[in-house]
């Protein structure tokens, strides 16, 4: 168990004990090596890079509390809030409280025998059918009945009290008991916050004005969580664009409506009314990012009314679990975890959500800060450090099916190395296997200095090798079929495996071979390490090895004095070659192939065998025209034909390098 999750302070002593808590709360939220061994796995076995590294994170290192997960869920509470009721309830709770209002004082004048009485009854007959002009209509009107005048007063007090309510927590309840008094207190919190809003618009330093505010409203606000003048900038700014998405959700005439019945229950102050102007314009100005102006119009789908201030909640609600979703299953090239509010995560998901986040969120940072991954304008891709470690794990894997004896069939540690003295030296580089010069080596330390024990301590840096003559090691252009086919037919990931095992191979057993990974589709191309690992199937038809040969013929001549090694891995006969276009090479492509392909890859298999290079194939599959090309080719070039099951590819293909690269494997070239 972890040691040293809590400790007691007793007689100015602390006493440790063992963690029962649950999981240690010291070790790291996520095993990052792990992670990056999960993402190495579906590269080895054919999957996307980037779908890989995005999967990491939207499943989790553990296959769970990943983006997708939360994001399913903020789903699942948008779909809820949508349902929450219908948008113009405080329309419809209006409408029917002024009818009941009306009701009532229709039974108290039919119980009246006076010409007043009737008079009344006629006006009220002649109200409008609106809801916002009838009770306008109403303003002065001396009701008869106590019942229906309270009902009448409940429509304009319900209103006020959800509006401010709406934009001012603590304001709600302050409003309904506090009078004259509570509504002067409303405008004297507008108008400092409006002086403090804009003296943090025009960039002056609010610290102690926010702190002398707060000390004055903020009991009359009744806010939470709030630390700072952003944070009740941002509270604010949120709330009012709720309130404009509602405005904005409502038909026409149920805005106009709704915007009338609002002045009034403001009771007609201009100066309470102007200061809420200034307040919109002042949050919109500060937080343009939440200008509800824009967007698409938001409809609740409930059969339940809602007032004025549920709704705009509801809308609230709905417009920060759209921005969740947007932030969780953001994909650009830029996109960052960092993107992701955690603040709103937290407050509609939960703290379990936030905290899911936060771990992913340093699981992401973790990798970057150790060098596994790297960002590039195309997104987050594997570092060099990590494709060694992905090399190593593919190598790995060969080498464990590989039953090729003892260590010497496979590594040959005075391959490349040097051979006489030339009484030079240099510094030592990764991979390199010349003896030390131990005098050199010891110099450079001293120079740096001893320790304050006086010890003197090597380290890698000091380090020198005695420059020796460069033997001759192997030029091996390994030429790998990128076609949709191998894709289709399960050999993708082999292919893959096999080119990132015999990379790692030549560059840490063999660091002075010249390898080259040449991929080839429609057109052929050279391939860095980290280009084969994101390379992904491509739906364009073509088989073009006479372009990959023609390139492989070039890096052989790169590297005259090195043993020249050609293996080529493909699943069909070639269907395309290079030809003259007007404006640059072009490939042409057809299926079956034509004579002129196969002349053309022939001519280059001709060229590949007169500078002395043997072309050793691989040939995935039984395809009949395929077995009867590589015969031919193998005839015509001395080489080899091998038909490993995929599997086996990476053994084969490691196995024949060895082989060719010690002279085994093929014919030398004539000098």
């Amino acid at each position: 168990m972890a040691r040293d999750a809590w400790s007691r302070r007793r007689g100015g002593r602390y006493r440790y004990g063992e963690w029962a808590g649950g999981p240690d709360p010291l070790a790291p939220p996520h095993d990052v090596r792990a992670a990056l061994d999960r993402v190495g796995r579906e590269v080895l076995s054919g999957g996307s890079l980037r779908e890989a590294l995005r999967d990491l994170l939207r499943n989790g290192p553990d296959g769970r509390s990943g983006l997708e997960d939360l994001r399913a869920r903020a789903a699942r509470l948008r779909r809820e809030a949508a349902r929450r009721g219908d948008l113009d309830g405080a329309l419809t709770t209006a409408r029917a409280q002024l009818d009941q209002a009306l009701a009532a004082e229709r039974e108290e004048l039919a119980g009246r025998d006076d010409d007043d009485a009737r008079f009344a009854e006629t006006r009220l007959d002649a109200l409008p059918r609106s809801t916002a002009q009838a009770v306008r209509d109403l303003e002065d009107y001396r009701w008869a009945s106590e019942q229906a005048r309270q009902q009448y007063q409940q429509i304009l007090d319900h209103l006020r009290d959800d509006v401010v309510g709406q934009q001012f927590r603590g304001m709600k309840d302050a409003l309904r008991n506090g009078g004259p008094e509570a509504m002067q207190a409303l405008k004297d919190v507008m108008s400092d916050l409006n002086d403090l809003l804009a003296k943090k618009a025009r960039g002056e330093d609010t610290a102690a004005d926010f702190e002398e505010f707060m000390a004055k409203h903020g009991d009359t606000l009744g806010e939470e969580g709030i630390e700072s003048l952003d944070d009740l900038v941002d509270a604010l700014a949120r709330r009012a664009a709720a309130a404009s998405r509602l405005m904005r959700s409502l038909s026409p005439a149920q805005r106009e409506e709704l915007s009338a019945l609002m002045q009034q229950a403001l009771g007609n102050d201009v100066d309470l009314q102007a200061q809420m102007a200034q307040l919109g314009d002042n949050l919109r100005a500060l937080r343009p990012d939440l200008d509800s102006s824009r967007g698409e119009r938001v409809r609740g789908r409930g059969d339940q009314p809602l007032g004025y201030g549920e709704a705009a909640d509801a809308l609230q609600d709905i417009s920060e679990l759209d921005d969740l979703l947007d932030q969780l299953g953001a994909e650009h090239p830029g996109a960052t975890l960092d993107d992701v509010d955690v603040d709103v995560l937290e407050r509609q998901l939960g703290r379990g959500a936030a905290d899911d986040l936060r771990r992913l969120r340093d699981l992401e940072r973790e990798l970057q800060r150790q060098g596994w991954l790297t960002r590039s304008p195309d997104g987050l891709t594997l570092s060099p450090k990590a494709l060694r470690r992905l090399g190593q794990t593919a190598l790995r894997d060969v080498l464990g099916r590989t039953r090729m004896g003892g260590r010497g069939d496979h590594e040959n540690t005075d391959a490349g190395a040097g051979g006489e003295p030339t009484g030079a030296t240099r510094r030592w580089r990764f991979g390199d296997e010349q003896p030390l010069d131990v005098v050199r080596t010891v110099s450079n330390a001293l120079h740096r200095g001893t320790s304050p024990d006086g010890a003197v301590r090597l380290t890698w840096e000091d380090f020198e090798v005695v420059e020796t003559e460069r033997r001759a090691g192997a030029a091996v252009a390994l030429c790998v079929d990128l076609s949709f086919s191998m894709a289709a037919e399960g050999r993708w990931g082999p292919m893959k495996e096999t080119a990132l095992a015999l990379s790692h191979l030549v560059s840490t057993k063999f660091p002075h071979d010249a390898l080259q990974i040449i991929g080839f589709g429609l057109h052929a191309q050279p391939l860095t390490v980290a280009e084969l690992a994101g390379v992904e199937p491509d739906f364009v038809q073509g088989t073009n090895l006479q372009h990959a040969l023609s390139l492989a013929r070039r890096h052989l001549r790169r590297h005259p004095d090195a043993e020249p090694v050609v293996l080529v891995i493909t699943d069909g006969e070639p269907t395309a070659h290079l030809v003259p276009g007007r404006d640059a090479t072009e490939s042409f492509f057809q299926w079956p192939p034509t004579a002129e392909t196969v002349r053309a890859t022939v001519r280059e298999v001709d060229q590949l065998t007169r500078f002395g290079a043997t072309i050793n194939l691989f040939m995935l599959g039984e395809d009949p025209g395929l077995r009867r090309f590589v015969d031919a080719v193998a005839r015509r070039n001395g080489g080899r034909v091998l038909s490993p099951s995929p599997d086996r590819l990476g053994q084969y293909v490691v196995a024949d390098y060895l082989r060719a690269r010690a002279g085994r494997g093929g014919t030398r070239r004539a000098s």
